[in-house]
């Protein structure tokens, strides 16, 4: 039996998120499958830079696509990436260059405000260029499609005719939800106006449905203005605008963040109204800044995706969105390093599980079903060690060090351990070396020390980090540590600095023992 027969029959009941989002498909269409397949899609407001919570949602509806892909091999699939360009930009956001070229162009489409970054035709292309360059960088297989050319091309032209028509059971669905004042000026429709550009806000005083038309007063010149609906002369509000979409692309699943709970469930309203069926799909919990304060795009308060690429490898970001999709969770620099562990440990136990569990193991969603074998004689934490207690962020210095663990290992044969180490160099620079404080030993601590410093002369040069780890143990027990994870702590605050660190065997092999015995000396010293 196949690889991919043993992982179709094993994914039917399998209890990993993206398997069980998966089957939702299958229930979808009990009768067979449609011949174009089953349509995905992700959305994007382009009104501030793209984030790793716009990543997310891609990379896990991916993941659900290559589930759903397991469980009904053969049914053709898309991606659709859908940017909602067309919206007018309400905002100038922060951290924006030449924010003045914005300010002057407030309410106008994403796509027809310039671009302060001088890149592009418009602010709206700039930032869908950075996510499309993000996205294809990670080798995402997708559809980009852009609002307004969808709009423009007449692509939504007979489903922005359909809400015409149903134009007031779409408003009794949206009415009840809006306060007195919004409730009597509300309209779906949003017409860009012929004369400034501006995307309005305003109550209709006219609807053709034969003629495909809506009326508005203009609010500068109280003129009556007559324009189609179709052909990019209006858009829709954007709950309206997302059942829409839905039906017109035919979209089958599509997920969201919890925020979004309600706007998912009037949409689904409206798209039953239009005649269709809406998406499946979850709410997935938002990602918190530092503070526990929701990232936002126009603040711009969470990692960027080239932030945590700078640190760290983007399949630890890839599993870290894996894990735990309906849990809030922090989005700052210091959750990188456990991503990459995460990622190590799961990918250094693939091989050797069963089909079940290869399932279930988060690497087998980052890599579509096809994990690469790695080697990694070193772990990230000890990297990130070394380069700490060396103070130094040149990854030659830390390859010196990792060649006395992994004899012939370099970073031509060893790549992903070369990735690693660049990685550590700079997260240790950045992060962890100006956090350091070495603090002087107990006289306890001192006395274990010098056992420990005497111990490992008499190993001598050379030996394995097993060597090296029964004499620290053995120097905890001899100096009187009931619990030896105190004894731990107390190197790890005395010869590194910090309360966390790696195995400490380990860490002499790599380090080397004569500057192992340098920083108990310097420990020793500050008694």
């Amino acid at each position: 039996m196949s690889n991919a027969t043993q992982f179709t029959a094993a994914a039917g009941d399998n209890k990993a998120w993206p398997y069980e989002e998966a089957r939702k498909l299958l229930a979808r269409y009990p009768d067979g499958f449609p011949a174009h397949g089953v349509i995905f899609e992700t959305g994007y407001g382009p009104s501030g830079l793209p984030h790793i919570g716009t990543f997310g949602e891609v990379v896990r509806t991916t993941m659900v696509r290559r589930a759903f892909e397991t469980l009904a091999p053969g049914v053709p699939t898309r991606l659709i990436a859908f940017s909602d360009d067309m919206d007018g930009l309400r905002k100038v956001p922060d951290g924006i260059p030449n924010p003045e070229l914005l300010r002057a162009n407030l309410g106008k489409p994403l796509t027809q405000v310039p671009d302060p970054f001088g890149t592009h035709d418009s602010f709206g292309a700039h930032n869908n260029a950075r996510l499309r360059a993000f996205l294809d960088g990670f080798g995402f297989e997708y559809e980009f499609l852009s609002s307004t050319e969808c709009y423009k091309s007449g692509r939504f032209d007979a489903t922005l005719r359909s809400v015409l028509a149903h134009y007031d059971d779409v408003i009794a669905v949206i009415l009840p939800t809006l306060g007195p004042e919004r409730r009597a000026t509300y309209s779906p429709f949003l017409p860009i106006c012929p004369r400034t550009g501006v995307v309005l806000q305003v109550p209709l005083v006219a609807r053709d449905v034969a003629a495909g038309t809506i009326g508005y007063a203009d609010p500068d010149t109280g003129e009556t203005v007559t324009v189609p609906v179709t052909g990019g002369h209006c858009k829709l509000q954007w709950k309206v605008d997302w059942a829409m979409r839905w039906v017109a692309l035919g979209v089958d699943y599509e997920m969201a963040g919890k925020d979004l709970i309600d706007s998912v469930l009037l949409s689904g309203r409206i798209t039953r109204v239009l005649g269709a069926v809406p998406p499946a799909g979850f709410n997935y919990e938002l990602f918190l800044d530092a503070e526990g304060t929701k990232i936002s795009k126009s603040k711009g308060n969470g990692l960027t995706i080239e932030q945590w690429l700078d640190y760290g490898p983007p399949e630890s970001l890839a599993l870290y969105m894996f894990q735990s999709p309906r849990k809030a969770k922090r989005l700052h620099f210091d959750v990188i390093p456990r991503a990459i562990e995460d990622y190590a440990d799961s990918l250094a136990k693939y091989p050797e599980q069963p089909v079940e569990q290869r399932l279930g193991n988060p690497v087998h969603h980052v890599h579509e079903g096809k994990p690469p074998l790695v080697d990694l004689p070193v772990s990230f934490s000890l990297l990130l060690n070394l380069a700490s207690v060396a103070a130094t962020d040149d990854p030659a210095k830390l390859w010196s060090y990792v060649a006395r663990h992994a004899p012939g290992a370099s970073p031509a044969t060893h790549p992903a351990l070369d990735r690693l180490v660049h990685h550590a160099a700079r997260y240790a620079r950045d992060f962890v070396v100006p956090g350091l404080r070495r603090r002087a030993p107990t006289a306890q601590e001192a006395a274990a020390l010098a056992d420990l410093d005497a111990r490992l002369a008499r190993v001598g040069p050379g030996a394995d980090a097993e060597a090296y780890q029964f004499e620290v143990y053995e120097a905890g027990k001899a100096g009187g540590f009931v619990n030896l994870r105190d004894w731990f702590k107390a190197l790890y605050e005395t010869l590194i600095g910090s309360v966390q660190g790696p195995r400490m065997g380990s860490f002499i092999a790599l380090y080397g023992l004569d500057e192992s015995r340098a920083l108990i000396a310097e420990a020793l010293a500050k008694e």
